[in-house]
């Protein structure tokens, strides 16, 4: 305790030497004055400046602890701001995917729409998605579908909804078309031709600039399929394989180009009715009075109307999927070149021009420019003209809604 009272003693001695009596004599034009600074006064006044400094640092310390405290609210605030501008970015971006989304699920819906008005003649009705859409045919079973996520904003639970309820529609008709294209088939093989090679050879004549599709550049018909799905890419090239066999089906010459019953010479080896030597014979004779009128045998554009070396007056018929008819030894002509003639329309009249022995019609089917027998086309059995009637009534259909 007295060692305490000592240093504080020393302490207070030394503090108490810093502050002397200090006298200051002023001498102004021969006064002399006497100036005395007691150390009591020092004291004073550099307690007084001890405490004014004391003042100043707590004032600037205040100003400091202020500026910090202010700076770290800025700092808050403008985090706030941040993470709000981001929340309101994310937000205009989910509300433009969702807009996209829908807008994707709005060109589904149309291309649905439009392949089942087309190809089916069926015209959907106010919830068509959620029914059969197509005509008979169509797959009657229900199509298993995932469960909707619960955790997903309501807009998104109903565009998933939607999308489900279009793949069981693209689903349906899928089934619908694919059955159609299988009764298309079967019948084209029944004719003597090969399906498959039809098909490669209709598909391999197509082209044309990448252009990626993005939604609401407007329709495109079946090019858009592939990018709204897998599901749609697959309708699409099964939509494909049945419009090419169905036309194949309706260019087929299956009507008799002459009604008269007699056929005088068939298609292949033959005895040249001139010479007497074997000779190729490309078509089918049927014999008839000069001036029985000559039909279309399918529905087709004429393509030509003259004469041609050893066949005489000529009419040839272009029925497209390459399929040509051709009409020779004609007295006379009732067509004319790039008309449009139905199946049994008249085109010519029967007659005996250039290499011929009597009144008759030599009448030839061309396919991919090589003669085939026609009798395998006029010929055909009831199932496949019931096919091909059917083929016919919709690829007719579609003409007269694209007019």
């Amino acid at each position: 305790m007295s060692s305490q009272s000592t240093g504080l003693r020393h302490w207070r001695q030394r503090f108490s030497a810093l502050f002397q009596d200090h006298e200051i004599y002023i001498r102004t034009h021969g006064h002399v004055r006497f100036l005395r600074i007691s150390a009591v006064w020092q004291k004073r006044v550099a307690l007084l400046a001890g405490l004014v400094a004391l003042l100043w640092a707590g004032v600037t310390l205040a100003i400091l602890a202020n500026q910090l405290l202010t700076s770290s609210e800025r700092a808050q605030v403008a985090a706030q701001k941040q993470a709000a501008a981001a929340a309101e970015a994310r937000i205009a971006q989910y509300r433009d995917r969702v807009g996209e989304i829908a807008a994707d699920l709005d060109e589904r819906q149309a291309q649905l729409e439009e392949w089942q008005k087309v190809y089916f003649g069926a015209e959907p009705a106010a919830d068509e998605s959620t029914k059969d859409g197509a005509q008979e045919g169509a797959a009657a079973a229900p199509i298993k579908t995932g469960a909707i996520d619960p955790r997903l904003p309501p807009e998104a639970r109903m565009l998933a909804r939607l999308e489900t309820r279009q793949e069981a529609l693209s689903a349906r008709l899928l089934a619908a078309v694919n059955e159609r294209a299988a009764n298309a088939e079967a019948a084209v093989a029944k004719l003597g031709l090969d399906p498959r090679a039809i098909v490669r050879s209709a598909a391999s004549g197509r082209g044309g600039p990448f252009i990626p599709y993005r939604a609401g550049m407007g329709r495109s018909g079946m090019g858009k399929a592939k990018a709204l799905g897998a599901s749609f890419a697959a309708l699409e090239g099964a939509l494909f394989r049945m419009e090419v066999l169905e036309r194949t089906l309706v260019a087929v010459p299956s009507g008799r180009p002459a009604d008269v019953l007699m056929q005088s010479s068939g298609f292949g080896y033959r005895r040249d009715p001139f010479t007497g030597a074997g000779a190729m014979h490309s078509g089918i004779d049927f014999r008839g009075p000069v001036g029985t009128p000559i039909l279309a045998a399918a529905p087709g554009r004429v393509s030509f109307v003259g004469v041609k070396s050893g066949y005489g007056n000529v009419v040839e018929v272009d029925h497209g999927q390459g399929i040509m008819t051709r009409y020779a030894h004609l007295s006379g002509f009732t067509a004319r070149v790039g008309a449009d003639v139905a199946a049994g329309e008249q085109i010519a009249k029967m007659g005996s021009t250039g290499r011929s022995t009597g009144s008759h019609l030599h009448f030839e089917v061309h396919l991919n420019g090589a003669a085939v027998n026609p009798r395998r086309f006029l010929e055909a059995k009831a199932d496949v003209l019931e096919v091909k009637a059917d083929a016919r009534q919709r690829v007719g259909a579609i003409a007269a809604s694209a007019d």
